[in-house]
């Protein structure tokens, strides 16, 4: 039973991490997202699944105002974390993209050690006061994405002689380093080989513990394996968005059953 005290808004807030309404995305004159609603939970994974082209890497990078930086990206509508306007005229985006971390297809590790990876954003963020808290940093960050062990006798080699699989891993300890709050995951296991994939699932289930993380991804074997939440998107739209169990056994939507079923896509 709901506690009488709680405000509308509260009772809203308890478990949102981020709330996207009437979201548009224009590319220039192109209308590419169109009227999408969605309230996205903390400490859960949301999977965002749909055919090639269909606006969910575009809709995820709006969470975190990537789209700022393609020329000609208009985002209307209002995309809100914790009650707050992200678009706000502010919030700083860098500020954003530390609470708000992102994890991409290929993995990019910079050209630098291993250490100097996962360093790298707290230090320019102002995390650490010395050495030593650089140091925890790197260790914790490093072992939240399970790469301490095969990385610690070598944190002063290049990140780029790590396996694909580490180096997404490194990828992911370099966005957590920051101590986000949102992690957001573009595909993040395409490029790697089915140990690595299943290795990074692995990590996606224990970072649901202290984040709430947002992946877009192809295979909708992974989205039934890793997310509680499903969003099907479709030229452009939201189709549909609900447990996962419900979104892959009994749709709602004919166009999500049709997409689940292979006849699209």
């Amino acid at each position: 039973m709901l506690d009488m005290h709680l405000t509308e808004r509260d009772i809203h807030m308890t478990d949102t991490k981020i709330s996207a309404r009437n979201c548009q995305v224009y590319y220039g004159d192109t209308h590419a997202i169109r009227d999408v609603n969605v309230d996205i939970a903390d400490k859960t994974v949301t999977a965002f699944i749909g055919p090639s082209g269909c606006g969910k890497s575009t809709f995820l990078r709006c969470l975190n105002r990537m789209n700022d930086t393609i020329e000609g990206c208009r985002v209307e509508g209002r995309i809100a974390m914790d009650g707050e306007d992200i678009y706000d005229a502010k919030v700083d985006p860098v500020q954003l993209r530390a609470k708000v971390g992102m994890v991409f297809q290929k993995p990019n590790p910079f050209p630098k050690s291993i250490y100097e990876n996962v360093a790298y954003g707290p230090r320019i963020h102002g995390m650490a006061r010395s050495r030593a808290d650089l140091d925890e940093i790197v260790e914790t960050s490093l072992r939240r994405a399970a790469l301490w062990n095969e990385a610690k006798d070598r944190l002063d080699q290049p990140g780029t002689g790590l396996s694909g699989g580490q180096q997404q891993r490194l990828c992911i300890a370099r966005a957590v380093a920051t101590a986000p709050e949102v992690l957001l995951m573009d595909e993040p296991c395409s490029a790697l080989d089915p140990i690595a994939t299943a290795q990074v699932e692995e990590l996606i289930d224990e970072l649901r513990q202290s984040f709430s993380v947002v992946i877009v991804t192809h295979s909708m074997q992974q989205a039934a394996r890793v997310s509680q939440k499903t969003a099907f998107f479709h030229l452009g739209q939201l189709v549909e968005f609900g447990e996962t169990g419900k979104i892959f056994t009994n749709p709602a939507d004919p166009r999500t059953e049709s997409y689940i079923s292979g006849r699209i896509g």
